[in-house]
């Protein structure tokens, strides 16, 4: 009977011990996992801080990159138009000086010619409105040109060799002829200090109407 008791004594502090060590076991298996689920909270809220972060910046940094493109286009557009408006005669640009002299250069040989007579003019310090006034009434071209340019490429009138058709000179082509009537002006007159239609009459047309003439054509092309 005492043999009984004893055992049954063991058995329930057995059974003590290990309903105390399920406890323990148990609330370290929950503070495990309490640990772990703030670690996995804590570390998703970093990763949501991270892109938030990541976020904020790149939409700061489309900002900045849009104000910075609308504060410097303009100046850009600014300074191209500055380039581009480039006086090169009697102000005008290149273009619309261009465009003017084809505007009177008519619809026969000469037609525009208006870029050669212009910069080839410019390159060699001679008024390109002055030679194609003098073109205009030598041949003109600005409605039909004349035999003379047809025959010989010569579209100025001038003498000389190689001959064509009698003492007029002749030229390989129209350009060429373009050319040589600008290179006459600038040698014989302009580079003497003959630039106005005035001083140049007397040298270039025994016509006392030779100026008034070119004075026409000159004005009509100015204004046009």
């Amino acid at each position: 009977m005492k043999k009984n008791k004893i055992i049954s004594g063991v058995l329930s502090i057995l059974g003590l011990i290990m309903i105390m060590t399920s406890v323990i076991i148990i609330n370290e298996s929950t503070s495990l996992k309490t640990l772990t689920d703030k670690r996995v909270l804590s570390s998703t809220r970093l990763n949501t801080i991270n892109l938030a972060t990541s976020i904020h910046n790149d939409k700061n940094s489309d900002i900045v990159t849009q104000e910075v493109s609308l504060q410097t286009l303009p100046n850009k557009e600014i300074a191209q138009g500055k380039q581009e408006r480039i006086i090169v005669f009697d102000n005008l640009t290149m273009e619309e000086l261009v465009t003017k002299l084809n505007k009177n250069l008519g619809k026969d040989l000469i037609a525009n010619k208006g870029e050669l007579i212009a910069t080839y003019s410019l390159s060699k310090g001679v008024d390109p409105i002055l030679v194609t006034s003098i073109m205009l009434h030598e041949t003109g071209c600005k409605w039909k040109c004349s035999s003379l340019a047809r025959t010989c490429n010569n579209v100025a009138g001038q003498k000389g060799s190689p001959n064509c058709k009698g003492s007029y000179k002749g030229y390989a082509s129209i350009d060429d002829g373009i050319r040589g009537a600008i290179d006459n002006l600038h040698k014989n007159y302009f580079s003497q200090g003959l630039t106005t239609i005035s001083s140049i009459a007397p040298k270039y047309a025994e016509s006392t109407a030779w100026p008034a003439k070119i004075t026409s054509y000159y004005n009509t092309i100015r204004n046009s």
